[in-house]
């Protein structure tokens, strides 16, 4: 459950395009992007920027059905980057400005659809902030435990809870995730059905992974490494994931 209050997933949604862009001026358009795999920066950017205006358009517009996002831009560098910034400041303060009975298309259960987009754009940011900072290679940069908890769950709970998961076993199998400097801590429980997961269980898992919760959200979203994290018990569960969990 999101835990986070709308403003603190707009403020982070602001905080993590700035330092996507400042990222993403430093190594260039043309910079290999390592966590998206035949991608350089500028396609990282049309992406991003994409999908910013994409969001937009429901919360400024309050479109109630689905929309297309549209053909990407076909910009590139310091144009792209300025076209990139002024989409997503468009998002940010059209979120502030959306009132809170606002009603338009989403996706995913939410409070509220105001809600439920500042939380999802949130973590599009910030993952694809990591993308644009692996393209430095320094690879991703620290995310508050907070926000990085949360995006686990929308993850497991949200993308992974929804009949399109591929994250499926043959048998009943459970994986643990577990954040080891707050308190997070989700079991999804994996079949032929759709993976359930809850939080805050304990107890007997055939696989888990733990470690500090910037580093789980970034490696279950497939931008670090396994080994990033603490792996114990059946580890052909943590390669299912790795392997199947792609949204």
């Amino acid at each position: 459950m999101d835990t986070l209050s709308t403003d603190t997933h707009i403020d982070a949604l602001d905080t993590a395009g700035k330092a996507l862009l400042d990222a993403a001026t430093s190594a260039g358009t043309d910079a290999e992007v390592p966590t998206c795999p035949g991608w350089r920066v500028r396609d990282l950017l049309r992406h991003t920027t994409t999908v910013h205006r994409w969001a937009t358009a429901y919360v400024a517009e309050g479109r109630t059905s689905f929309l297309s996002p549209g053909p990407e831009t076909d910009l590139d560098g310091d144009a792209l980057l300025a076209y990139t910034r002024e989409g997503h400041a468009r998002l940010v303060e059209a979120l502030r400005g959306a009132p809170e009975d606002l009603e338009c298309w989403t996706f995913l259960p939410a409070p509220s659809p105001r809600a439920f987009w500042a939380r999802r754009q949130n973590h599009e940011t910030t993952v694809h902030r990591a993308d644009a900072e692996s393209a430095l290679g320094a690879g991703p940069g620290h995310v508050d435990p907070d926000i990085a908890a949360d995006g686990i769950d929308e993850l497991l709970r949200g993308f992974h809870g929804r009949d399109r998961s591929r994250v499926r076993t043959d048998r009943p199998r459970t994986l643990r995730i577990r954040t080891t400097d707050s308190d997070g801590l989700w079991t999804v429980h994996l079949s032929q059905d759709v993976p359930r997961t809850e939080t805050g269980a304990d107890g007997p898992a055939d696989c888990e992974l733990s470690g500090p919760a910037d580093r789980l959200y970034m490696t279950l979203w497939n931008r670090l490494p396994q080994d990033a994290v603490t792996v114990t018990g059946d580890t052909a569960l943590a390669r299912l994931w790795r392997d199947d969990s792609a949204v």
